[in-house]
C-alpha cells in the first residue's frame, strides 16, 4: 500500500524550511505568471488568458498528496498545481498561451486549446500506453463548466476496480488499485447538474475521489449567493455527510485557501480518507481570492465594489502566506529558529519575476522562429513570381508591412499569389506550388490531426474474420447471439466490464446480458443509478487507465443525457490532446423502431455532427452487433453501437466463432444485387427496405440494397458509387428527420464519391416525419418510412422517366 502524507511527516527543522521556502517561491513564480501572462493577452501577442491568481495555496497543498499514478480531472484554474507537480513550465505555459503547435514545446494539447487546460502525456509516440503509475496524470481539461466531473468519476472508480482486475499489463495502470482521483471545479460551476450526479454516484459507488472547490464568491460576476439555493456549499452538502458504519456518502472539509497550515491538514486528511478507506471526499476551499478577475475579457472592477477589492487585497494567498513565514518562528534547543526574513522573501520574489520574464522570453522566441523559418523558406518563391503579376509586388508589400506576422498571413500571401498567376505553367509557380503541398502537409497534421486514433491499433486496420456457420449452427433469438459472445468477450478479456441501468442482476432489459453477472461478478457486470452522463463518464475515466469499459445507455434516447460529454470530452481526447491520450470506450445502446415518443427517437444526426471522433456503427442484427463488439475490443478508438431494439426476438443463425468473428468498420454491405436502382439504409429499416424491394421486384423495378453498417467511418472503398455507376439511381432510407442522416448520407455519396456523375435522375432520400414517432403501431407506420412509402416513392421515380411503363398509383 503507498504511504499518505501524514505518514511520512517528520521531518527536520531545515527541510521543512526548505519546503516552505520552496512552496513561497512556486507560488511566487505562478503569480507572476498570471500577471505577465495578462500583460501578454493585452499588448495583442496571445489571443485570450484566463488564469489561476489567488488558488496558489491550496494547489501547493493538494500536490503534495498527489502521487504517481493518481490521476486529476479539472479546469482551468489550476496552474499552481500543475507546476507543483511537474506538469508545466514556465515555457510550456507561455507556449499554450500563444498557440504554439509544437508537442514538445507545448505538451498538453501541442496548441489547440487555450491556456490554462492543462494535460500529462499517457501514450508514446506509436499510440502505445506509457506506465501510468511511474507518473503523475492529469487527464486533458476541457473548458464546459463541470464538463471534467463525469470523468473523474470514472478515473477515481477504476482505481477500485483494480484492487480486484488484473490482466497482463494492468501493472502499468495501477498499483493494487491504491491511486486517487482529484477533481477540481469552480464554486459556481456546482451549480451544474454534472457536478450533483457525479457528487451522488461517487457517493453511491464510494470511490477514492477528491474534489477541490474553488470557492471565490462569484460565477464570472454573479455572486454565489444568485447560483444555489444556498451559498455555503458545504452547508447544502451536509446531507452527503457519511455516517459511521455505512458505506455511502463522503467526507466535507472546509478550509481558508489563504491559511496554508489548515490547508496542509485539510489535505492530509483528505487523501487519508480517500486512499486508505476508499471514501470521496470534498474539500470546499473558502474565502479565495481572483487578483485579476475571472479572464482577460473583462475587469472585475465592474462588479465588486471597494469593500470587497480592499478584503481581497488583504487576503491574498500569497499575501498571507508571507506574512505567516515572517511570523513563525519556533524555539529549537535554546535557539529561536525562522523561516526567512523580509530581504531573503524579497529576494525570492525579485527571483520568480526575473524567472517568469525568461521562461515567456523563451517561449515567445521559439514561438516566433516557426514562423519566421515559415517565411523564410516561403517568401523567395513568391518573390520570383514578381514578373509574372504585378499583383503579386503588391501582396508582398501588403505582406511586408504587417507588424505581427502569424501563419495565417504566410498562407494568404501563397494562396493569393496562386489565385493571380492561375493558368501559368511556369517553373517558377510549379516551385510555389509544390512549396505550398509541401507546408499545407505540417499544417495539416498540426491543426487536423488525431481526430481518430492514428495507431496500429485503429479501428480500420482490425482484420475481418467472417462468421462461420455450420449444420449443427443453431437458429435462436437474436439477444442469444450478443449475450453468448459477450460471454466470449468477458473470458477472452479479463480487462473488459460492462455496467448501465439493469445491465446486471436481471442481464439487461432485453437479455443481452443474462447471466453475466452470475458468472463474471458485480465488478465486471454492474448495474447503476439513472444518471446517463455519469454512465458515460465512468466509461471515459476507466477507458483512461487502461481498462475496455462497456458503457450501456438503455436507449439511443437517452444518449441525449450524455451527448455533452460524448460531444464535449470523449470525441475531442485524442484530437485536444494531438494523440498524447486516449479513451477507447464503447458506448452500448439500442434504438429504433421501438413506438411511441420517448423510446423510439433517431437523433442520428446529432449524434453525427456533434460527436465526430466517435465511431458510430449502425448494425441491421445482433450477429452484426457482436462482430463490431470484436472489432472495437481491438481497437483503441472509442464507439458507439447502436443494437436494433426490435432484433432481440428475431431468429438468427448464431456463429459458431463467438468472440471471434469481426465487422470491419467503413465497409458497407450489398444484401441484395439489382441494377435498376441504389437503395442505401442501415439499422433496423433495412428489414423495411429489404421487404420494400422485393415488392418493388413485383412491379418490374430491380432494387439493390446496401446495408451502410457504419456510419462513421462510412464506406471507405466508395461501393456504394460504384453501385450508382451500375443503377444510375439513388435512393437514401433513414428514420431520422429530414435533412438528418440521410442528409449525411447523401453528401457523403454525391460529394466524396462523386456519384452525381451516373445519375439519371434526381437523388431521392426518404425520411421520418419531423416529429417524434406516435404511440403503437400505426404511429410507427405513419411516422417513420413504411414499405408503402418507400415502394410508392421509388416507384414514381421510374413513373417520370418512363409513365407508359410504370403508369401513376395515384
Amino acid at each position: 500500500m503507498q504511504t499518505t502524507y501524514i505518514e511520512t511527516q517528520q521531518i527536520s527543522f531545515q527541510d521543512f524550511k526548505n519546503q516552505i521556502l520552496e512552496d513561497y517561491k512556486l507560488g511566487r513564480i505562478s503569480r507572476e505568471m498570471s500577471y505577465l501572462g495578462r500583460r501578454e493577452v493585452l499588448t495583442g501577442k496571445a489571443k485570450f488568458g484566463i488564469f489561476g491568481d489567488g488558488k496558489e495555496l491550496p494547489q501547493l497543498a493538494m500536490a503534495k498528496v498527489f502521487k504517481n499514478g493518481d490521476f486529476r480531472s479539472g479546469y482551468y484554474r489550476d496552474q499552481t498545481f500543475a507546476l507543483a507537480v511537474d506538469a508545466l513550465t514556465v515555457e510550456s505555459f507561455f507556449a499554450q498561451l500563444y498557440a504554439d503547435t509544437s508537442v514538445e514545446r507545448e505538451p498538453a494539447s501541442a496548441g489547440r486549446q487555450m491556456n490554462g487546460h492543462f494535460a500529462t502525456r499517457s501514450l508514446n509516440e506509436d499510440g502505445s500506453w506509457k506506465d501510468l503509475t511511474a507518473q503523475k496524470n492529469i487527464s486533458s481539461d476541457i473548458s464546459p463548466t463541470a464538463g471534467q466531473m463525469p470523468r473523474l468519476l470514472g478515473l477515481a472508480q477504476a482505481s477500485k476496480i483494480y484492487k480486484t482486475v488484473k490482466f497482463d499489463g494492468s501493472e502499468k495502470f495501477s498499483k493494487d488499485g491504491n491511486e486517487i482521483a482529484f477533481g477540481t471545479i469552480g464554486d459556481a460551476s456546482t451549480a451544474e447538474g454534472h457536478f450533483w450526479e457525479t457528487l451522488n454516484a461517487a457517493c453511491a459507488l464510494q470511490v477514492p475521489m477528491i474534489v477541490s472547490i474553488w470557492d471565490d464568491g462569484y460565477g464570472i460576476s454573479v455572486p454565489t449567493m444568485k447560483q444555489r439555493a444556498k451559498a455555503d456549499i458545504a452547508e447544502m452538502l451536509s446531507g452527503f455527510q457519511r455516517k459511521e458504519g455505512e458505506f455511502q456518502g463522503c467526507e466535507i472539509i472546509q478550509v481558508k485557501a489563504w491559511d496554508y497550515p489548515a490547508l496542509l491538514d485539510a489535505y492530509a486528511r483528505a487523501e487519508q480518507f480517500a486512499r486508505v478507506e476508499s471514501i470521496p471526499v470534498v474539500v470546499h476551499v473558502i474565502e479565495v481570492t481572483q487578483p485579476q478577475g475571472h479572464s482577460t475579457s473583462g475587469s472585475h472592477e465592474r462588479y465588486k465594489n471597494e469593500e470587497r477589492l480592499a478584503w481581497e487585497a488583504q487576503f491574498d494567498g500569497l499575501v498571507k502566506f508571507r506574512e505567516w513565514i515572517l511570523n513563525y518562528s519556533i524555539e529549537i534547543e535554546g535557539k529561536e529558529e525562522i523561516i526567512a526574513s523580509i530581504e531573503e522573501l524579497d529576494a525570492i520574489d525579485d527571483e520568480a519575476r526575473k524567472t517568469v520574464k525568461a521562461g515567456q522570453k523563451n517561449a515567445w522566441e521559439n514561438y516566433q522562429k516557426t514562423i519566421t523559418d515559415l517565411i523564410h523558406s516561403v517568401l523567395p518563391f513568391v518573390e520570383n513570381l514578381k514578373g509574372q503579376n504585378t499583383e503579386i509586388e503588391n501582396y508582398i508589400n501588403q505582406f511586408n508591412k504587417l507588424v505581427s506576422k502569424a501563419k495565417k498571413d504566410v498562407f494568404h500571401l501563397v494562396r493569393k499569389s496562386l489565385l493571380a498567376t492561375r493558368g501559368t505553367n511556369s517553373a517558377e509557380r510549379n516551385q510555389l506550388m509544390q512549396k505550398y503541398n509541401e507546408i499545407f502537409e505540417v499544417e495539416k497534421d498540426n491543426y487536423s490531426s488525431h481526430l481518430y486514433s492514428q495507431s496500429q491499433w485503429k479501428a480500420e486496420n482490425v482484420k475481418e474474420i467472417k462468421p462461420i456457420f455450420s449444420e449443427s449452427s443453431e437458429d435462436v433469438d437474436g439477444r442469444v447471439v450478443v449475450r453468448n459472445n459477450f460471454d466470449k468477450i468477458f473470458e477472452k478479456y479479463p480487462e473488459t466490464l460492462v455496467f448501465g441501468e439493469d445491465a446486471g442482476n436481471i442481464g439487461d432489459v432485453n437479455q443481452g446480458l443474462e447471466g453475466m453477472q452470475e458468472k463474471y461478478g458485480e465488478v465486471r457486470v454492474a448495474d447503476t443509478g439513472i444518471r446517463e452522463a455519469t454512465i458515460l463518464g465512468q466509461g471515459i475515466g476507466m477507458a483512461m487507465r487502461g481498462l475496455r469499459p462497456i458503457a450501456e445507455i438503455q436507449y439511443l434516447d437517452y444518449i441525449l443525457y450524455c451527448l455533452q460529454g460524448m460531444s464535449d470530452d470523449l470525441a475531442t481526447v485524442q484530437y485536444r490532446t494531438k494523440g498524447g491520450q486516449k479513451a477507447p470506450v464503447i458506448i452500448r445502446t439500442r434504438g429504433h423502431r421501438l413506438e411511441g415518443v420517448w423510446h423510439s427517437g433517431s437523433p442520428m444526426a446529432g449524434i453525427l455532427n456533434l460527436s465526430k471522433g466517435i465511431l458510430v456503427l449502425v448494425p441491421r442484427n445482433l450477429t452484426k452487433a457482436a462482430g463490431f463488439y470484436n472489432t472495437m475490443l481491438q481497437s483503441d478508438d472509442p464507439a458507439v453501437i447502436v443494437e436494433c431494439l426490435n432484433g432481440y426476438r428475431l431468429k438468427e443463425k448464431q456463429p459458431d466463432n463467438l468472440g471471434e468473428f469481426t465487422v470491419p468498420v467503413g465497409k458497407v454491405e450489398v444484401t441484395k444485387e439489382g441494377k435498376d436502382v441504389t437503395l442505401v439504409t442501415y439499422g433496423s429499416t433495412w428489414r423495411i427496405v429489404m421487404e420494400a424491394a422485393e415488392e418493388l421486384e413485383k412491379l418490374g423495378i430491380s432494387a439493390e440494397v446496401i446495408d451502410v453498417q457504419s456510419l462513421i467511418p462510412f464506406d471507405l472503398s466508395h461501393e456504394i458509387a460504384e453501385s450508382v455507376k451500375k443503377t444510375n439511381r439513388l435512393v437514401v432510407i433513414d428514420e431520422d428527420v429530414e435533412g438528418g442522416t440521410s442528409a449525411f448520407i447523401l453528401q457523403q455519396i454525391l460529394e466524396k464519391q462523386k456519384a452525381f456523375r451516373y445519375l439519371d435522375s434526381d437523388p431521392l432520400t426518404i425520411a421520418a416525419n419531423d416529429h417524434r414517432p406516435a404511440y403503437a403501431s400505426d404511429g410507427d407506420y405513419f411516422s417513420k418510412p413504411s414499405a408503402d412509402d418507400m415502394v410508392e416513392r421509388i416507384y414514381a421515380l421510374f413513373n417520370e422517366t418512363n409513365p407508359q411503363k410504370y403508369p401513376a398509383i395515384f
